[in-house]
């Protein structure tokens, strides 16, 4: 065997630990694509591209499965079933942009323009995939969305209604984490987990915010025991380990001077 067939047989005994098929992420991401414009765009069609999506559902859950027989249907008709519930959710999610963010001049202008809105949709489809027990689609389509928006949700945690990230670069909300309702999130914020061991998994790892907080930029918040109180406003660039009470302002001190650069 000459040196070259030699390295090209290493390298496909080796990529076939564990066996991956990359289609799954691309039909995924397109599946995702489809699945926004179907519930948002008035110019597409709902009926044809509901049959198109469960087709497209179909192929990617077999994937996701390697073909072992197990039946998608089940899991297609209870996540169809949800979704005028999720799209309702959705657009209490972006009337709460419109009614706190100045810079948002028409709820259109969410749709179409706001990272945060899309990332938060997403994460409302991939979750209740989540739920109905699907596997890896869940997790393809929030890093999918990741990508295109800088906004790290993992499918597991638990949103309530009425969601806000502006900005959303760099927001990173883990597995664990429960947010109740009119919760708003600037970017850069940091949802996580204090320890990350492996034996953890099965924990509430990441913390609670209760209704009405506020959370601004580069706060981090860490610990599945730690609990934000309801009207809890979280200033810029706060690091938290500990719970907060109700009606509470946290905020970060710093001391800036000023002198002049140059000696006159």
């Amino acid at each position: 065997m000459s040196l070259k067939k030699e390295i090209i047989h290493k390298i496909i005994l080796n990529k076939n630990r564990p066996h991956l098929n990359f289609s799954l992420k691309y039909k995924t991401e397109k599946f995702t694509n489809n699945l926004f414009y179907t519930l948002f765009d008035a110019e597409a069609c709902t009926t044809n591209n509901i049959e198109k999506l469960e087709n497209n559902f179909e192929e990617i859950y077999k994937l996701a499965c390697q073909n072992n027989g197990c039946s998608y249907q089940p899991i297609w008709n209870n996540f169809l079933n949800k979704l005028p519930a999720i799209l309702e959710n959705l657009h209490l999610d972006a009337q709460e942009l419109v009614n706190n963010d100045p810079a948002a001049k028409t709820i259109k202008e969410v749709y179409l323009a706001y990272p945060g809105f899309y990332a938060i949709a997403i994460y409302r489809f991939s979750h209740e995939l989540l739920l109905l027990n699907t596997p890896l689609i869940p997790r393809l389509m929030s890093e999918y969305a990741h990508g295109k928006t800088g906004t790290d949700i993992h499918p597991g945690a638990t949103i309530g209604k009425s969601f806000f990230i502006d900005h959303a670069t760099g927001t990173v909300i883990g597995e664990t984490c429960i947010i109740k309702n009119h919760v708003k999130i600037y970017q850069g914020v940091t949802l996580g987990a204090l320890q990350v061991e492996k034996n953890m998994k099965n924990t509430k790892r990441h913390p609670t915010v209760e209704d009405n907080v506020t959370i601004y930029a580069n706060a981090t918040i860490l610990g599945g025991d730690t609990i934000i109180g309801e009207n809890t406003t979280i200033g810029g660039n706060v690091w938290l380990t500990k719970s907060v009470p109700k009606n509470s302002l946290v905020y970060h001190t710093t001391e800036t001077k000023l002198k002049p650069k140059f000696k006159l």
